[in-house]
């Protein structure tokens, strides 16, 4: 199966979206595939704001990319926009990162009102960076996730089928399979 880097570019240690991001991880591995986790916040700011290439924390998130078959960058809608600290990371990737990866954009927001920050803000930049396949992003309303008193995220029903696709496209589109392994016990 395919190799999956999943990128959280919230600046929140409590952030909804890494959530939501982990929740898409576990079900991308019952697909099959091999899933690591890369959360931007814990990259060394110092690194990131002064476009420190040659940090080892920055060459070793490039290896990640590089490696991975797929990416999915999730993040949490600012200002009608995509955050600035994973805009600080894309920065420092290669121009062509991306090249023969196949990548699903993911946001997170208070408003319908950034729902088209996907479209018009992170894919013209994922596209520039060589994508080989973007697949149809997902937007999902703040409203929508909450997080119980123990951090388990919890996902209103709508949502969560229409993100269930999602996943399911995105596997699919790496080659996976479009089913989810049964839990063995």
């Amino acid at each position: 199966m395919a190799t999956v880097l999943s990128v959280s570019g919230s600046p929140s240690a409590t952030s909804r979206t890494a959530r939501l991001l982990r929740h898409f991880d576990a079900r991308l591995a019952s697909h099959g595939h091999q899933v690591s986790a890369l959360d931007v916040r814990t990259l060394p700011a110092d690194a990131l704001l002064g476009a420190d290439f040659g940090h080892p924390a920055i060459a070793a998130a490039t290896a990640q990319f590089a490696q991975a078959d797929g990416v999915v960058i999730g993040t949490p809608i600012y200002k009608a926009a995509y955050s600035g600290l994973l805009k600080s990371l894309l920065d420092l990737l290669p121009q062509y990162a991306l090249a023969g990866k196949t990548v699903l954009p993911l946001a997170t927001g208070g408003t319908t009102a950034h729902v088209l920050a996907i479209d018009y803000a992170l894919r013209p930049v994922l596209s520039s960076m060589g994508a080989t396949h973007i697949v149809p992003g997902w937007f999902t309303l703040d409203s929508d996730l909450t997080v119980g008193d123990d951090g388990a995220l919890t996902i209103a029903p709508g949502s969560a089928r229409a993100l269930e696709q999602v996943v399911d496209q995105f596997s699919a589109a790496l080659g996976g399979r479009t089913t989810v392994l049964a839990a063995t016990g």
